[in-house]
């Protein structure tokens, strides 16, 4: 697989890029800024994921963004910050990126959620889902109010998440849904870490009470 990497801070985009280039199956290309990422976008291209980040030159907010996107050949595209809003992070979502990583996240868990991307499923942060609805200081997107638990997982993530309710095994939520038993594993760890669980009766029993299953 193949990544892009567009950050100006030169330490944090040299170690994510020594980082992820020793994975085996992963290469990087890094940029300093929008105007680079477009031209490698062009050039260097195709890419799997491209990792944006938010406070860099050329974003001007959002619009950095809006531009990459725009793009005929635009690949999948994941907002990097430690310092953006709430807001601005919804707005990137509505506009279609792939997922947000917060900067302070675990190396391990930046790669999981790096390669739940590839696969092509939407990632956010546990935290950024839990906050809406545990802090009422934190006003919702628009009118509409916080989504629950069910509202908040993609189609696959429910789907394993009932497999689980009905006692299965990652090799028969393989089979079932058609996908590898390594891809079940990360799906079942993301719910873990969304559902704020260890084990899949304690999965299985938050998803009970939310009436999911």
């Amino acid at each position: 697989m193949r990544l892009l990497i567009a950050d100006d801070h030169i330490l944090l985009r040299d170690t994510l890029s020594s980082f992820l280039a020793r994975q085996p199956d992963i290469e990087v290309l890094s940029v300093g800024d929008t105007t680079e990422a477009q031209q490698a976008i062009a050039t260097r291209g195709p890419f799997d994921l491209v990792l944006l980040d938010y406070g860099m030159p050329g974003m001007e907010a959002l619009d950095g963004l809006q531009a990459i996107l725009a793009r005929p050949e635009a690949p999948p595209v994941v907002l990097i910050s430690g310092l953006a809003p709430r807001e601005v992070v919804e707005r990137a979502f509505e506009m279609g990126i792939r997922g947000f990583l917060h900067k302070s996240m675990p190396a391990e868990s930046l790669l999981n959620a790096i390669r739940f991307m590839i696969l092509g499923e939407r990632y956010v942060p546990v935290d950024f889902v839990t906050e809406a609805r545990s802090d009422p200081t934190v006003p919702p997107s628009g009118n509409a109010a916080p989504l629950p638990l069910a509202e908040s997982l993609t189609r696959r993530e429910r789907e394993v998440l009932l497999a689980l309710c009905e006692g299965q095994t990652n090799k028969e939520i393989a089979r079932r849904l058609k996908l590898s038993e390594p891809t079940i594993k990360l799906h079942v760890k993301t719910l873990y870490r969304r559902l704020g669980v260890a084990n899949r009766t304690q999965a299985a029993m938050v998803a009970r009470e939310q009436g999911i299953c």
